[in-house]
């Protein structure tokens, strides 16, 4: 795997992360604040995995974001729930915000059978 600025520091401050007090994260992006890295529109990370989706209404995601101020005019970073690639619902956060995110949700109660779902956290245009 070619390593890049989200993926560069996976298992300290990016990807799977235990913290102090035991508990596991997954964090998509980097848990120390100030470490910046060259982005453009379109750039991404996410974590999926593929689950059974007969009999679910809803697939919800509790997240929390924290945009550095140094992005770019016009650009802020989204974050959706994705169901076999496709977004199904997404929130954006501005530049120098933090924003805690616990109402994200899918519908997937038309699906059944195996699908992978994932979260993707991505720099789109505003």
């Amino acid at each position: 795997m070619e390593l890049d600025a989200l993926t560069c520091r996976l298992g300290d401050g990016q990807g799977r992360v235990a913290t102090a007090d035991g508990e596991v994260r997954f964090v998509l992006g980097d848990t120390e604040p100030g470490r910046l890295f060259d982005l453009v529109a379109g750039d991404r990370v996410e974590v999926a995995q593929s689950t059974d989706l007969t009999g679910v209404a809803l697939v919800r995601a509790i997240l929390r974001m924290r945009v550095p101020k140094g992005v770019p005019a016009g650009l802020a970073w989204e974050a959706s729930v994705v169901v076999d690639g496709m977004k199904r619902s997404r929130m954006t956060c501005a530049p120098g915000r933090t924003r805690s995110i616990t109402d994200l949700a899918a519908n997937v109660s038309k699906l059944t059978g195996t699908h992978d779902v994932g979260v993707r956290l991505e720099l789109v245009a505003v």
